[in-house]
């Protein structure tokens, strides 16, 4: 089974919902989500923003954070992980960010991507990549980071829940 396959059950199971922020994988996430027969039980939708101003404007990421460091960045990823969640009233929301070539962008290097979840307690974690490869390389690998970024937090949130419910601390 599937990263995809796998978080889309989980969030089913447990009745919750995806939303997805895209920059440099122009879709590629929806896309792998959407490959799974009954994606719509837990998949709400996603907002591609490739260009930075729909960052502000559809993900409600703060424009003066955009001018001072750029699109590629680790708090952008969080605040459109957290946009999207709002915006698609998700229960969970993930993004990336980044520059996949053929050129640095925004002083960052080809390879540099970041990826965020948001989950509903309004608690998220981003991840700082470094990858290698060729333009589409470093796209694909940049789905399977941020879906294997939910599922561990997905894992994790079951594994409080369970603490939770079974009177643990």
């Amino acid at each position: 089974m599937s990263t995809a396959a796998r978080v889309l059950a989980m969030l089913a199971e447990r009745g919750e919902t995806l939303a997805v922020a895209e920059s440099l994988t122009g879709g590629l996430v929806a896309s792998r989500l959407t490959e799974v027969p009954g994606a719509s039980r837990a998949f709400r939708g996603s907002v591609t923003a490739y260009a930075t101003a729909l960052k502000s404007e559809l993900l409600d990421v703060d424009p003066a954070l955009l001018e001072a460091r750029g699109a590629v960045d680790a708090e952008v990823a969080a605040q459109m992980a957290a946009g999207v969640r709002r915006r698609l009233g998700a229960t969970w929301g993930i993004a990336t960010t980044g520059v996949a070539g053929p050129a640095a962008q925004d002083g960052q290097p080809v390879g540099t991507v970041y990826v965020a979840v948001s989950g509903p307690s309004g608690a998220g974690k981003t991840a700082a990549l470094r990858l290698n490869g060729g333009r589409e390389d470093i796209r694909k690998e940049s789905v399977r980071r941020v879906l294997g970024l939910l599922s561990g937090e997905l894992h994790g949130n079951a594994r409080a829940q369970d603490t939770e419910q079974n009177g643990g601390t």
